[in-house]
């Protein structure tokens, strides 16, 4: 039996107080009602030596104009295939999305031709990498970069292109934009770079801004600096924002609501102050947990026992069974059924339903564990079979 982290995450709730969990850390809260990017159902597989690799398998959730959607979860729970899937750039061969909408503008962009996708991609979602060298062309200066998706898009040149990229990168707060955007990228600081790259992103004022650990190369300082020029575009543009990240202190400052990823799929949804003070799922407790806390004293710090599984041989039932502290028998026959919570806080665990394996209906257990199967058992392409062949 793992050790339960019960204690350890009361203790982490004190990681983020009611000023330091809210969103006016960067500014105040710019949520509407309307949505303007919904996942349902998304599946992506991978086709691989080892089996089919369920990178994506049953992933929805949605993002509110002027909302910041956190995304949490270990390294290799399918976070960033998710954001890729959204943006259809998935590399296929070996990768196919093989079910589910992404819903943007309402309009299903898995449904469009490849040339009607390179036409949304850019304008209306943008996209802001972790490592800003590799995002970036070195043999390219700032001004053809931040231009080329000016000029794809709004079909615009001389100087009417010219303002625009000086535009784009005073939005960002590059100073002395008319001398900066000649230079070339090794020319910048590591922050300046990240902001470049910002600049591109909403070059085209999109409505949705995937960030994937746009921070991860950023010292602390630039980083405070980055997270609030990101809020200060979202009230000026209105723009919702995917913030694809592992530090919960970025998410209590950032972010409006929080998703929570294990193994593919998305096992807790809800408000940041929700997540923080009364996680449902046992694995958000247990990444609470593990957030260290300078204040304290601690022979050793908390970590999550084991390994998430190989996602090309996920067990049966929920996968986050073999690490979990409440684990029960039925957590090992079937998936959970989500659960509603509260107001657009939902999870997906036996725990909350308080299920005993002992006095299950039959029926009941065979309707769950049908939902698992099912999910598993959906049809891939014939062309992605014959990779595997």
């Amino acid at each position: 039996m793992v050790d339960s982290p019960e204690k350890d995450r009361a203790e982490a709730s004190d990681y983020v107080d009611s000023a330091d969990m809210d969103t006016d850390g960067f500014g105040p809260s710019t949520v509407e009602n309307d949505v303007i990017l919904e996942l349902r159902d998304l599946r992506t597989y991978f086709q691989t030596a080892y089996g089919t690799v369920k990178a994506v398998d049953g992933v929805s959730y949605h993002v509110k104009r002027g909302e910041t959607l956190g995304v949490v979860g270990e390294s290799g729970s399918g976070k960033s295939v998710t954001a890729l899937s959204i943006m259809r750039l998935i590399p296929s061969p070996p990768g196919y999305i093989v079910g589910g909408e992404v819903i943007l503008d309402g309009e299903n962009v898995l449904d469009l031709s490849d040339g009607d996708m390179a036409k949304i991609r850019g304008s209306k979602v943008g996209m802001i990498l972790q490592d800003p060298m590799t995002a970036l062309n070195p043999v390219f200066n700032i001004e053809n970069q931040v231009g080329e998706a000016i000029r794809i898009h709004q079909r615009v040149k001389g100087q009417t292109l010219v303002d625009k990229i000086i535009h784009s990168l005073r939005q960002v707060r590059i100073p002395a934009a008319e001398s900066r955007m000649k230079d070339f990228p090794h020319q910048l600081s590591g922050g300046m770079r990240q902001r470049v790259v910002g600049a591109i992103s909403i070059s085209c004022a999109p409505i949705v801004l995937i960030a994937d650990e746009p921070t991860t190369a950023l010292d602390v300082t630039i980083q405070a600096g980055y997270l609030r020029l990101l809020k200060e575009i979202q009230a000026e543009t209105g723009v919702g924002i995917i913030f694809i990240t592992h530090d919960f202190g970025i998410v209590a400052k950032m972010c409006d609501r929080v998703a929570v990823m294990y193994a593919g799929r998305i096992v807790e949804t809800g408000d940041v102050r929700q997540i923080f003070n009364e996680p449902a799922h046992p694995y958000s407790e247990a990444l609470l947990a593990s957030v260290p806390k300078l204040e304290e004293r601690t022979q050793r710090l908390y970590s999550i026992e084991g390994q998430p599984p190989p996602l090309f041989d996920l067990p049966p039932g929920c996968p986050f069974a073999p690490r979990c502290a409440y684990v029960q028998d039925v957590c090992r026959e079937a998936y959970p059924v989500r659960s509603q919570i509260g107001d657009e806080h939902t999870a997906s665990c036996w725990k909350i339903l308080d299920f005993d394996m002992s006095k299950a209906d039959p029926e009941e257990l065979a309707a769950a564990q049908s939902v698992n199967v099912s999910a598993a058992e959906k049809e891939v392409p014939a062309e992605a079979e014959a990779v595997a062949d």
